[in-house]
């Protein structure tokens, strides 16, 4: 069985259509979503939408709680809190009240088995949407943060928009990238996939060229409130 990981879509509908493609070209059999759908992206409501037709399991990030509430002071620098919160209102004025209902009543784990293979799955760490777990942590702060809340062989996470994988123990911490703003330099979207054959298991990080041109475009075109910071992200895959 193949199962993708994906999300960090970031209202990057461009790039969410493209990895559903190389998905679907590489015939696998599920995926999971693990938040960040709308916000900071120049296409909240058709990345919402392309993410429900799915009919999949999909939990909550930080910024779909942000769309949701608003950013509060001392979850981003102070010197940016303004700004997010002006892309925010913009990102709410493009869906409906039934998006918010949706993205309000999210889960925020997964927690499964396939053949035996336990598989625990998480937006930034199991208790909290928004800490940050960077690919440099050391073994044993990776197992505090991560591995600690079930008993899984497989741990998957998004957030940090840097994928990496790790094994540890027999066990393997996989982050899975973003699909819409990349930060780790490589100007292509990022997914998980894990492929489960009787009691065994393989993962590995998926690339996919989405067109960036496009996306600028649409920055542009609708009056996107931090425009041109987000378009030199899309452009440079880096914060």
């Amino acid at each position: 069985m193949k199962i993708a990981f994906i999300s960090d879509i970031h209202g990057n509908a461009v790039a969410l259509e493209a990895v559903i493609e190389d998905v679907k070209q590489k015939n696998i059999d599920k995926v999971c979503v693990l938040g960040d759908i709308c916000f900071r992206g120049p296409e909240p409501k058709r990345s919402l939408d392309l993410i429900r037709s799915l009919q999949t399991d999909v939990i909550k990030g930080n910024a779909d709680e942000w769309v949701v509430r608003g950013v509060q002071k001392g979850e981003v620098p102070d010197k940016v809190l303004s700004m997010m919160n002006k892309e925010r209102d913009w990102t709410v004025s493009q869906l409906e009240k039934t998006d918010l209902d949706y993205l309000k009543g999210l889960p925020k784990e997964l927690h499964f088995e396939i053949d035996g293979v336990g598989i625990h799955a998480f937006h930034a760490t199991p208790n909290n949407l928004f800490d940050v777990v960077l690919p440099n942590t050391d073994d044993s702060g990776i197992m505090e943060k991560l591995m600690s809340n079930a008993n899984a062989q497989i741990y998957i996470y998004a957030h940090i928009h840097k994928p990496y994988i790790r094994f540890i123990n027999g066990q393997v911490v996989m982050n899975i990238g973003s699909v819409g703003l990349p930060f780790d330099g490589l100007t292509k979207s990022s997914y998980g996939l894990v492929q489960i054959n009787n009691g065994g298991f393989s993962v590995s990080i998926e690339r996919v060229d989405f067109t960036i041109q496009k996306v600028i475009d649409q920055y542009q075109e609708g009056n996107y409130p931090n425009a041109n910071m987000m378009i030199n992200v899309v452009k440079e895959a880096r914060l």
